[in-house]
């Protein structure tokens, strides 16, 4: 059998262990960092963080998104990271924009039909 320090189990759980200390050392670290924004920005035709904007592609299209941070992306919910390729693009830009971006199935051209600081994409 052994003693404890050649148990597979009891490798697996200090390896484990490790692992979660670490995400909760990083974590701990991103919390300190966090800014919590609650109120809109004070130019609200641009877009910021926080952000649901209406697009509209070459094909007529219309998407809503919503700009958030990297831990809080749901593509399901649209919302996109402020640091994504197309976030980072939208950042400062107005009603009647036109953006272009590299996306994997080539380039794409979006028009802002609207924004909203309204707080929910829904």
């Amino acid at each position: 059998m052994g003693d404890r320090s050649e148990n597979a189990d009891y490798i697996y759980g200090k390896k484990r262990l490790r692992e979660i200390d670490r995400r909760v050392r990083y974590l701990r670290k991103r919390l300190e960092e966090m800014i919590v924004v609650s109120d809109p920005p004070d130019d609200v035709s641009k877009i910021y963080f926080g952000a649901t904007v209406t697009l509209e592609d070459d094909e007529e299209n219309s998407v809503r998104y919503r700009l958030v941070g990297p831990d809080e992306i749901n593509p399901q919910l649209g919302y996109i990271s402020i640091d994504a390729p197309l976030g980072r693009a939208l950042l400062g830009k107005t009603v009647d924009s036109e953006i272009e971006i590299e996306s994997p199935i080539g380039r794409k051209r979006y028009c802002v039909l609207a924004i909203d600081y309204s707080g929910s994409s829904d």
